[in-house]
């Protein structure tokens, strides 16, 4: 009972103060999950996400619903997805029924666009890390710059950068088992 606790109050957490998106709440997963419960590794965090991110919904809900499955099976996954949203219902609630009469202050436009800032730090944040963790060789740099530019640029929808991706890591590995076998 103790884990579903947790789960909770991690995932409460992390809903609360995770502003601006999936890639924002990574930086707060990652210290959560990944250093303070051990609940997985970074690779198998980036993982969720990156599976998260190419189904469909929301980012931020998928990866704590495939960390909660990981952990306590169906019920740990519905009992991380209901954490992550609830603060965002609330949150969403109460700004929904202010920012109507506020919105067209100087100082809340200001806040917002701060806020705005401080997102993309902590985004380029996560970034960084995932970079440091995720590529290992130069192959791993080559298929970077492919998803990055055909993401840049819109040539390909994501499922399919990732799945390309994902395939080129498996012929990689496989080239590699093959070569070490000779």
């Amino acid at each position: 009972m103790k884990i579903y606790w947790e789960l909770i109050k991690s995932f409460v957490k992390i809903g609360a103060f995770t502003f601006g998106g999936g890639y924002a709440m990574l930086p707060l997963l990652q210290r959560e999950i990944v250093e303070n419960h051990h609940w997985c590794t970074e690779e198998e965090l980036m993982d969720y996400f990156a599976v998260g991110q190419c189904t469909p919904g929301v980012i931020a809900v998928n990866t704590a619903t495939f960390i909660g499955y990981n952990l306590k099976g169906v019920l740990g996954g519905i009992i991380a997805t209901l954490a992550i949203v609830f603060p965002s219902i609330v949150i969403i609630l109460l700004i929904a029924s202010l920012l109507q009469n506020f919105s067209d202050i100087a100082i809340v436009q200001h806040a917002l666009s701060g806020i705005r800032i401080a997102v993309c730090v902590l985004i380029l944040n996560a970034i960084i890390k995932l970079f440091k963790s995720g590529i290992k060789d130069y192959i791993g740099i080559i298929i970077f710059v492919f998803a990055l530019i055909s993401t840049y640029l819109n040539i390909l929808p994501t499922i399919a950068i990732v799945i390309l991706s994902a395939m080129a890591g498996i012929i990689i590995q496989l080239l590699k088992a093959r070569k070490e076998n000779v």
